[in-house]
């Protein structure tokens, strides 16, 4: 993401808020760098209000998934903005949803993203990613929302890549997805896709943050003008994973005890200062106003050089993806050595 690439976004913000800057993706359309995540095990019972309280805090990317069941609750967000005058419209938000895995087969992608719209109650998606670079079967006429991680290592079946973009640029083409892109693909498997697409993958969506730096994946990325954006920039905590790489950091602690900042602002400024976005998540309305608190000061090149030295493991490996009879027989296989 070149410095040119990064602009500020207009629109209804009210005057109080932080005004996120968004960077032109390859489809032409601007992104904010900063997204709102809606994936949790543990939504509050209010979420879409949730979500409609960090439009009006200045908000803009609100980012959700079939798998998350948070589809609806983002559509009510959005319906809210409109109507409450958070936004003066719907073109000013930008909604990434992601095929499921059950769904990442090729004559179900445009069908899957119609009934994504259809939960969101919108006309489009500004972006639309494939989740992962996995598929399942599907267990009769289950829901993807109703599938299970237990039930993935016996449901896994070949995914084609190929069959699987083609519908991606049919969404694209028949303008249900504005831009498209991919999630947790490696810098090998951007490049076995960057050669086959038609239409470029616009942003590739990985786990980041200063616990797993994704240096392969970026450079695969930025030669060709792909967006990484990154999931669990905070090391944030799933049901089958997890890292405290970033929030117990005794090196992150040390910076933001110097800049009188929280670790979750010197977490999230280190990532922009990277060149990419990134999304966040908290339902916590101070924390939601601090993390939008990073874009007008700087890390020194001392930070820089602690952070640097953060040891570095990834977190979310997607062990449930691997099975002795799938097509991932390892974590080396499903990642392409990138472990």
């Amino acid at each position: 993401m070149a410095a040119s690439d990064v602009h500020h976004g207009g629109g209804a913000t009210p005057a109080a808020s932080v005004v996120v800057p968004c960077v032109t993706l390859n489809s032409g359309h601007a992104m904010p760098v900063l997204g709102f995540g809606t994936g949790s095990s543990s939504p509050p019972a209010d979420l879409a209000a949730t979500i409609a309280r960090a439009v009006r805090l200045g908000y803009r990317h609100l980012d959700t998934a079939a798998v998350y069941g948070t589809e609806g609750a983002v559509g009510a967000a959005v319906a809210e903005a409109v109507r409450g005058g958070a936004v003066a419209s719907r073109g000013e938000l930008f909604v990434t949803t992601k095929l499921s895995m059950a769904d990442a087969h090729p004559p179900r992608v445009v069908a899957a993203l119609r009934e994504s719209l259809s939960r969101l109650g919108l006309d489009y998606v500004d972006l639309f990613l494939i989740h992962w670079p996995v598929a399942i079967g599907k267990k009769d006429d289950a829901a993807a929302g109703e599938l299970t991680w237990d039930d993935l290592s016996r449901r896994l079946v070949p995914f084609d890549m190929e069959g699987v973009w083609c519908g991606m640029e049919e969404c694209h083409r028949l303008g249900l997805a504005r831009s498209i892109g991919v999630s947790n693909f490696s810098a090998a498997k951007m490049s076995r896709l960057l050669a086959l697409a038609a239409v470029p993958p616009a942003v590739n969506q990985v786990e980041m943050n200063v616990g797993w730096r994704q240096e392969k994946v970026r450079e695969a990325c930025g030669e060709r003008g792909v967006v990484v954006a990154a999931y669990s920039p905070l090391g944030a905590h799933g049901a089958h994973w997890g890292s405290d790489a970033v929030m117990n950091s005794g090196v992150l602690h040390d910076v933001a005890a110097t800049r009188g900042k929280t670790i979750a602002q010197v977490a999230l400024r280190w990532l922009y200062e990277q060149g990419v976005c990134f999304v966040a998540r908290s339902f916590n309305e101070g924390r939601m106003k601090q993390n939008m608190d990073i874009f007008d000061w700087e890390l020194s090149d001392q930070d820089k050089a602690m952070i640097a030295g953060v040891p570095q493991r990834r977190a979310c490996r997607g062990d449930y993806f691997v099975s002795p009879d799938g097509p991932y027989k390892s974590l080396h296989d499903l990642w392409d050595g990138e472990i």
